[in-house]
Formats: C-alpha cells, sequence, structure tokens
C-alpha cells in the first residue's frame, strides 16, 4: 500500500486525492460544510479530552478515590483521552477530506493506536463489571479479594494484551503471508486501510462480542443480587446499608456505561462482519457516520459520571475553584454526604 503520489496522472485532481494512476475518488464538500464539520468534531475532540482529563487528575489527586474501582475508572479515561489526542485529529482530516494524506507510516501507526485503545475501553470495562460483580455479590470478601495490587494486575494486562494483540496484526507479516487470498485487491492510493480487511473484520468481532458477553452476563447477576439486596435493606445497620446502596449505584452508573458502550460501538462492529462479507459495499459516508458513533462513546463516561456520581461532582466543583490550592484538599472525603 502506498499514499505516495506519482507523476503523469491523467485524473481530474479535484475528484481525486492524488494526481496518480489508481488514486481514491474525493468527496469535495462546499467550504462551509467543511468548516461546520471541522468545528463539530473540534468539539468532539475537546470535551473527550478534557472530559477524561478531569477524571485521571480526580482520581490521582483526592486521596479518597485511591480505590480499585477508580484506579480501573482512571486507566479507561486514559484510553479514552489518548484516544482523543492521538487519533480523533487524523480521523476528521481523514472523514473531512475523505482521503489519507499522511503517509505509510503513519496510516500504520493511526490503525494501530486507534485499535489499541479502543480494545483497552473493552478491556478495561470487562474488568470493571468483574470488580463491581465481587463487590456486590460477594462484598464480605471483597476488600481482601479485590486489592490495588489486583487492579494494578488487571489494568496491565487491559494495556499489554490489546498492545500485543493488535502489533502482531499490524507489524509482522504472519497475517498477509497466511491469507494472500484475502489480498487480491489492493487498496487505492490516498486510503488507509488495513491489507486483510476481510480477515479483520470477522477477527474483531469475537474480540468485540465475547467481552460484552461476559459483561451483559455479571451484570445481569448483579442486578438480580442488587435487587434482593434492597428488599433486605431494612434489616441491616446504618453503616452497612449505606456502604451496600453506595456499591450498588456504583454498579448502577457502571452498568450505564457498558451499556453506552454496546449502543455506540455495536453498529459499526456489526457493519465490519456484514462488510466483509458483501465486498465492502457500504457507502463511505455511512461507515463515517459508524465510526464517529464509535468514537463518541469515548466522551460519554465522564458525562455519565457528572450524573451518577456525587463524588465526581464535588471533584470537579474543587478542581475548578481556588480550593484546589490548599493543602487540605486533597485528603477531602469526597463520600461524606
Amino acid at each position: 500500500m502506498s499514499t505516495v503520489p506519482n507523476q503523469g496522472a491523467e485524473e481530474q485532481p479535484e475528484a481525486f486525492c492524488y494526481q496518480v494512476n489508481g488514486s481514491c475518488s474525493r468527496t469535495v464538500h462546499p467550504l462551509g460544510i467543511q468548516l461546520a464539520i471541522y468545528l463539530a468534531c473540534a468539539a468532539g475532540i475537546l470535551v473527550t479530552v478534557i472530559g477524561n482529563l478531569f477524571v485521571v487528575f480526580a482520581v490521582s489527586y483526592f486521596k479518597a478515590l485511591h480505590t480499585p474501582t477508580n484506579f480501573l475508572l482512571l486507566s479507561l479515561a486514559l484510553a479514552d483521552m489518548f484516544l482523543g489526542l492521538l487519533v480523533l485529529p487524523l480521523s476528521t482530516v481523514r472523514s473531512v477530506e475523505s482521503c489519507w494524506f499522511f503517509g505509510d507510516f503513519l496510516c500504520r501507526l493511526h490503525t494501530y493506536l486507534d485499535t489499541l485503545f479502543c480494545l483497552t475501553s473493552i478491556f478495561h470495562l470487562c474488568f470493571i463489571s468483574i470488580d463491581r460483580h465481587c463487590a456486590i455479590c460477594d462484598p464480605l470478601v471483597y476488600p481482601s479479594k479485590f486489592t490495588v495490587q489486583v487492579a494494578v494486575r488487571y489494568i496491565l494486562a487491559g494495556w499489554v494484551v490489546p498492545a500485543a494483540y493488535t502489533a502482531f496484526f499490524l507489524y509482522t507479516d504472519v497475517v498477509e503471508k497466511g491469507l494472500s487470498q484475502w489480498l487480491e485487491e489492493m487498496p487505492c492510493v490516498g486510503s488507509c486501510q488495513l491489507l486483510f480487511n476481510k480477515f479483520w473484520g470477522w477477527l474483531n468481532f469475537p474480540v468485540f462480542f465475547f467481552p460484552c458477553l461476559i459483561m451483559i452476563s455479571l451484570y445481569v447477576k448483579i442486578f438480580v443480587v442488587a435487587t434482593r439486596q434492597a428488599q433486605q435493606i431494612n434489616t441491616l445497620n446504618k453503616s452497612l446499608a449505606g456502604a451496600a446502596k453506595r456499591e450498588r449505584k456504583a454498579a448502577k452508573t457502571l452498568g450505564i456505561a457498558v451499556g453506552v458502550y454496546l449502543l455506540c460501538w455495536l453498529p459499526f462492529t456489526i457493519d465490519t462482519l456484514v462488510d466483509s462479507l458483501l465486498n465492502f459495499i457500504t457507502p463511505p459516508l455511512v461507515f463515517d457516520i459508524f465510526i464517529w458513533f464509535a468514537y463518541f462513546n469515548s466522551a460519554c463516561n465522564p458525562i455519565i459520571y457528572v450524573f451518577s456520581y456525587r463524588w465526581f461532582r464535588k471533584a470537579l466543583k474543587l478542581i475548578l475553584s481556588q480550593e484546589i490550592f490548599s493543602p487540605r484538599t486533597p485528603t477531602i472525603d469526597l463520600y461524606q454526604e
């Protein structure tokens, strides 16, 4: 695959990415529409980066938030923030211009980071589901079973496994040598497509589907147990009742986050699978809508926390005020009513 233009092309430059034979066709939008799309994407990127930066800073700064669950949330926010910083700007140009202008090296790196951060997100959501399952279903053993050290191991796995998996398929020739029958059609010049698109579509579907199946199964069990606990809440003393209520609240909020993740990513994942069967018939505009709908998920989690977590609202208020400079601020108990 090459995106370096050659000389001697006879195609009209305004209709193609490059003036070469085999260049990708280019959709030319009116200037006003281009500017509107760029501004909308820039706003989305800002919300993604700043929102997740608040989560990272809040969990890092306030000692009351140094819990296993919140460390997983911090790592998830890092993945979403890096997606906004390193992936979405180039994705914006590709979507608006309908061409890739940044060369082969950046194409492969962009695809690597895109896949890495998205897989890291789903791994972390799966681990958070396991954490919530343990907290709700085994509350007595949870403090000793799911410690900070355990959370750190989950975080390392959530980054290392996707990094190695993605690097294997993008930076080795094993797949390309073994799948020559899938590689008969080379991408046009000016695209940023993997050479093994069809195989990639089939491969990524179970990578998405099985963690989602685990999350759905765990949250079904969580809500069954939480409902039973709510019926027994009057028999508990006040402190135990408050702790149980807080754990159920966290489980509900993170369940919403998982549901939003599924809603955002399912259309793109299904389209990728179906496209691999039907020789990529999805129109570019529809594909861009699906992929940006999936990207939108990275901006959703901080918004969910604002509406669901009292501690996050309190942390946000302190961060945005002069109280953040007080030496006692890091030790404030954000969970206190």
